[in-house]
Order: structure tokens, then sequence, then C-alpha cells
């Protein structure tokens, strides 16, 4: 199994997530290789979809997604857009600074939880 090089413009103090649920890792002071799951559970369905990938004749790095996974996902793709969109009218409206922050901060909130898929 080919390992990944380090990056090097990743700094140590940026957060990490879980490479299968997304939270938050630890920022604990360990030795070694930097850890890519919360847990034991994630490590271990992480590894089952590399299993089933594999058995599938998938590409390795094939995103599988669930029905209802990507039902989830397209409707946070719509909340997103219609966030975008709010913009664009608040500023064709001619919306103060104020405003166009308020909206900003929650189109920033959207996209952030679209970066879990899971």
């Amino acid at each position: 199994m080919a390992t990944q090089p380090a990056d090097p413009l990743r700094s140590r103090a940026e957060p990490r997530h879980c490479a299968w649920c997304g939270r938050r890792l630890p920022t604990n002071g360990r030795v070694g290789r930097p850890r890519r799951y919360c847990a034991q559970p994630c490590r271990q369905r992480a590894y089952e979809q590399r299993a089933a990938v594999q058995r599938g004749g998938l590409p390795e790095d094939a995103v599988v997604l669930s029905g209802t996974e990507l039902a989830d996902l397209q409707d946070r793709l719509f909340q997103l857009r219609c966030a975008a969109e709010d913009i664009m009218t608040a500023a064709q409206d001619g919306a103060g600074p104020d405003e166009l922050h308020k909206l900003a901060a929650e189109i920033a909130h959207t996209a952030i939880g679209l970066e879990r898929l899971r």
C-alpha cells in the first residue's frame, strides 16, 4: 500500500478531522503517524468501505454514497445555491453592508456543512 507524503504546508496548529465521520481529531502531542480516525468504529467502517470497493471492481478512489446520503448532499447543495442567490438578490436590491455580511456568513456556514460528505 502506497503512503502519501506529508503535506509540508499543513500547519500543526491546523485542526485535523476524522477521515470517516469528519469530527475534529484531538490535538494531543502524540509521537508518530498522525491519526486518521477519531475512534475504532470509524476506522472499521472505512476498512469495510475500502474492502467493498475492491470487491466491486471500482477504482480505489471511488466515493460510494447511499441513496439517503446522496439525497442529503443534494439538499445541502440546494441550500448553498439558495444562499448564494439571496446574496445576489440583496446586492441588486441595494442591501447595506451589514445585511450582506449576515448573508455571506450564512453562505459560509452552509459551505462548511457541505465539507462533510457523511
